[in-house]
């Protein structure tokens, strides 16, 4: 017998994504045809700034036998087109492969005479009157209302949804209407950016912890994690579970609970907490580091991307220890980590991501030996001396 008390499953806080993803629609009220011209006009205003995806099933005129190899037996096939890549599988998609599918979408429109989403854009129109009756349901988050060929929202949906007044009602031609309707949504769903700062490693090329180094007057760990307030809805500094006892009152910690992976793992750990956020992630171990680098990294955040980051003085490369990692990067985290990385710098390099010039020259330059030590010892004196 399993007692009552036995967990078997740890609590984890699950990302807030529907069937497709955090942000999705599903059409619903209008012929398949019609749906599908309306996500074309919607996905060709919005795919410059968001990553739009479309969700459908086929009808009577695409049906047919698998494609190609699926025919005698194979579960996956992947063809390189010229424009686009394209994969076809035998394997029935279940939520989790779909989610996985799709999450690098900011914005997922659906067929909703095929599938359902999170939130609804209703057509109202006479021919799908019974069709629409039918699937009333699923009608449990209606955004907006558009008209097609009626003057007003159908009486059984009005009884459905008490607060119909409240919803926009549009005209299904007004493209202009819905598109900036759209746009304010997902403005509106732009994800929190927290910050992190980085105070779990050894520091053992450098003989002593660096987050307590005190460049600028108080411990750098509790300097940053200031300097982040001013931009950030929370602020936590990454730490060892050993160190808790270590911060003092009055700073958020947020332990490693992914082990023996250095930042790679403090970065996971932080979207486990919070999956739904964005993460603003600071090294402790960059002394330069000064409010209008910061400003000017959260200015050009780029929440299409995965991440947005600064390209190094130093080689060149995407600098992984002061960048914005968007809630989707999670999967991409994970994805790598499965597949034997635990490189947060690998991971922008192999991503889709925002690269930005630093404004100053220095500024991203970090301390991780005694000479270091040194060096940038000379040079903030110089800098506050000239000050």
């Amino acid at each position: 017998m399993t007692s009552k008390e036995h967990k078997k499953h740890s609590k984890l806080t699950r990302p807030a994504t529907g069937n497709f993803g955090r942000n999705e629609w599903a059409i619903v009220g209008a012929p398949c045809d019609d749906i599908k011209l309306l996500a074309e006009r919607i996905i060709s205003a919005l795919s410059p700034k968001y990553k739009c995806a479309y969700a459908d099933a086929a009808h009577d005129d695409e049906a047919g036998q698998p494609a190609g190899r699926l025919a005698s037996g194979a579960v996956l096939e992947y063809t390189n087109h010229t424009d686009f890549h394209q994969f076809n599988t035998s394997k029935g998609q279940n939520r989790t492969d779909i989610l996985q599918q799709f999450a690098n979408a900011d914005l997922v429109l659906a067929n909703g005479n095929h599938h359902t989403a999170k939130a609804q854009v209703v057509v109202i129109q006479q021919s799908k009157k019974a069709s629409l009756q039918k699937r009333v349901a699923q009608l449990t988050n209606v955004a907006l209302f558009l008209l097609a060929d009626a003057d007003d929202v159908f009486d059984f949906v009005k009884e459905a949804i008490p607060n119909w007044q409240q919803i926009p009602i549009y005209r299904i031609e007004d493209t202009d209407k819905i598109i900036n309707f759209l746009q304010t949504k997902m403005q509106q769903v732009k994800p929190a950016l927290n910050g992190l700062v980085l105070a779990g490693g050894k520091s053992i090329r450098m003989g002593q912890d660096k987050g307590a180094f005190k460049w600028h007057g108080k411990e750098q760990r509790y300097y940053l994690a200031d300097l982040l307030k001013q931009h950030c809805d929370e602020v936590f500094i990454s730490c060892r579970s050993e160190q808790l006892s270590e911060i003092a009152v009055g700073y958020n910690t947020l332990p490693d609970t992914f082990i023996d992976l250095g930042p790679y793992g403090a970065i996971l750990s932080a979207f486990r907490a919070q999956p739904d956020s964005a993460w603003l992630v600071v090294a402790c171990d960059l002394p330069l580091l000064d409010a209008q680098t910061l400003s000017h990294l959260i200015a050009n955040r780029d929440t299409s991307a995965i991440a947005t980051t600064y390209k190094s003085d130093f080689d060149g490369f995407p600098e992984p220890l002061i960048t914005i990692w968007e809630p989707k990067s999670y999967a991409v985290l994970l994805a790598f980590l499965a597949q034997g990385y635990s490189c947060p710098r690998k991971v922008l390099i192999n991503s889709e991501t925002t690269i930005l010039e630093p404004l100053n020259a220095g500024v991203l330059t970090n301390v991780n030996t005694p000479e270091d030590f040194e060096k940038i010892k000379l040079q903030i004196q110089k800098i506050t001396a000239s000050t």
